[in-house]
């Protein structure tokens, strides 16, 4: 479940905005991707209402960065289009909320814990400034 169409899309519109000085409109961003037009417009919007995006009316409207590349993180949009944390598994991070209440004697579910550990660790480190390029983030 990490990375769902809505979280590429917000990913890849939001690349897309940064890259460029003036207000992106959706219908531009929509043709630029080959994504549904009302399917982004929900996304750029709840992207807006987290303060991630300003929205701009009028014909030379669109959407902008409201926050700066550094500091917006991968698992932050993640979140905001997702409405919750990314998870690759199904598998509860708390051992006492383990829904088959068999945490203790599972087997695979600290590998699963520490690698959704990494992962999230991950993703609160990689920035949007990341993602365009311009910086020397390493894997």
């Amino acid at each position: 479940m990490l990375l769902t169409k809505k979280s590429e899309y917000a990913l890849l519109a939001l690349v897309s905005i940064a890259n460029d000085n003036e207000p992106k409109n959706v219908d531009t961003l929509s043709k630029e991707f080959n994504i549904s037009r009302s399917f982004l417009a929900k996304i750029l919007q709840s992207l807006s209402k987290d303060n991630i995006l300003t929205s701009y009316k009028g014909t030379n409207g669109g959407f902008m960065l409201e926050i700066d590349l550094h500091t917006i993180t991968v698992a932050r949009i993640i979140n905001c289009v997702e409405d919750k944390n990314p998870k690759v598994f199904e598998c509860s991070q708390d051992a006492k909320d383990c829904p088959n209440h068999r945490s203790m004697s599972c087997t695979i579910w600290p590998i699963l814990n520490a690698l959704q550990f990494k992962i999230d660790d991950f993703l609160d480190k990689l920035t949007l400034k990341d993602l365009i390029g311009e910086s020397a983030f390493k894997i």
